[in-house]
């Protein structure tokens, strides 16, 4: 019965779809039925001082590696023919970009996971799901970093356009999408297994607030246009300056009853 069944179809033609669906599923049933724990969670306000250059490195690296993995895995084979681009430049400016990107986002995020789980403060507010994610992001950093040392290997840019192939033809339902990554190194295998894993965790962790990091711009500009969030410095309390307003106007409002 299992004669002729292959993990690298479940993983490499099967598991994408299962990863994109739950994604995409997980994310619109947790926005309807638990908006207010759409959110990143920050433990800023606990302990701001050992976060800052952390989080600095992390999200700077990691939009980066973001980007230049969208970019460079879903731009057509033919617009890099049509342009006459070498497939080695694309491979070498892979490497150049992503390379440092990939080490500042490691940092970063050896940073962050260990202030997660030494600081006493911020340890009793984690939940598992934080840590968890938190440590496959770094395990998937570090397996992507280790993949340079095969990358070096194909500087023409053969492999680079197997996974454009293969990314393209998951996409476009090609259901022989598999088959161009059936032989590439295992550390290519491990780091698109741990991609989609995270994928499917995204809806069900705080990595869901980056959907709104993409919406906003969209919902101000678009559905709450005139609208301007003031943060005011004034330290006066309200009601004290609306009384001191309403004395130069020379008229007294209603006090506000007590609570």
């Amino acid at each position: 019965m299992f004669a002729n069944f292959d993990i690298n179809f479940m993983l490499f033609g099967v598991m994408p779809y299962v990863a994109l669906t739950v994604f995409l599923l997980g994310s619109i049933a947790r926005y309807e039925r638990d908006p207010f724990t759409w959110k990143s969670s920050s433990s800023q306000l606990l302990r701001r001082k050992h976060l800052i250059w952390g989080s600095i490195l992390f999200h700077v690296g990691i939009i980066t590696l973001f980007f230049g993995h969208l970019i460079g895995l879903f731009t057509p084979v033919w617009v890099l023919d049509m342009l006459a681009i070498p497939y080695g430049l694309k491979q070498w400016m892979a490497v150049l970009i992503g390379g440092p990107a990939g080490v500042a986002a490691l940092i970063g995020s050896t940073m962050l996971l260990h202030r997660r789980l030494t600081d006493p403060r911020i340890r009793v507010t984690s939940t598992h799901a934080d840590i968890a994610i938190a440590g496959l992001i770094w395990l998937q950093l570090a397996i992507g970093l280790l993949t340079m040392t095969q990358t070096l290997q194909h500087m023409d840019g053969s492999e680079m356009v197997r996974f454009m192939m293969w990314s393209q033809s998951v996409v476009t339902w090609n259901i022989n999408a598999w088959v161009t990554v059936v032989d590439v190194h295992w550390l290519y295998k491990l780091h698109i297994f741990l991609g989609l894993v995270i994928t499917m965790l995204f809806p069900f962790t705080r990595l869901v607030h980056i959907w709104s990091g993409f919406a906003a711009p969209f919902r101000y500009l678009l559905t709450r246009s005139g609208f301007q969030i003031v943060r005011s410095r004034r330290s006066r309390p309200l009601e004290e300056r609306r009384r001191a307003f309403d004395k130069r106007q020379g008229h007294s409002a209603p006090e506000t009853p007590a609570e």
